[in-house]
């Protein structure tokens, strides 16, 4: 029963947390797609609300079912042996601290700024140049396959690195394509809407 309760919780996280990166996805695209202040203050928020309402819990509920799942059934420390696990908890522990530092720090950064934008009626520099920022842009498109990484090597339980070293290799190259291709897509400026 432990075990079962255990796992649900897992999963459960892992719907969570999959459910406030897509939240935080979709606001993030939206914000982009705006060139209006207000609106655009508006998507900024929600990136916000999604990060610190939905993903950080599922990522909380992850850790701790996770962590007391390897203790107790995986042998502690001996995970380090089992290449799909091992992979797992390293990954979540790359994204949790990434995710946390890089890319959550930002999005409170753009947030201060975008409400300093409004404060002064326009668009300022700061935020131009901000909106503009390569590193967490990237962050920011690895979190979703990062976490699709983590789900296959959860439920497909390889014996082998392959799938690790493939999946973190192609979870590299979507977000740096999508980290080029979306903001080129969608320049961000000054102007009238551009919904």
């Amino acid at each position: 029963m432990e075990y079962a309760l255990l796992k649900f919780l897992h999963v459960l996280g892992a719907v969570v947390i999959g459910a406030g990166l897509i939240g935080v996805w979709m606001a993030d695209l939206r914000s982009r797609q705006l060139h209006d202040l207000a609106p655009f203050a508006e998507a900024v928020r929600n990136i916000a609300v999604f990060y610190d309402g939905i993903v950080v819990p599922g990522a909380l509920l992850l850790l701790g079912s996770g962590a007391w799942m390897t203790m107790r059934f995986h042998g502690g420390w001996d995970f380090v042996h089992i290449p799909w696990l091992a992979g797992m908890v390293g990954l979540f522990a790359f994204e949790f601290v990434e995710g946390n530092t890089v890319t959550r720090l930002y999005f409170m950064r753009l947030r201060k700024m975008t409400r300093a934008a409004l404060a002064a009626g326009r668009i300022t520099p700061e935020l131009q140049e901000a909106r503009g920022e390569a590193l967490p842009t990237f962050t920011h498109f690895l979190d979703l396959p990062m976490l699709f990484l983590i789900i296959a090597l959860g439920t497909m339980q390889p014996t082998t690195w392959t799938l690790f070293f493939a999946g973190s290799a192609a979870a590299l190259i979507c977000a740096a394509c999508l980290a080029v291709f979306i903001p080129r897509l969608y320049p961000w400026g000054g102007g009238e809407e551009a919904a």
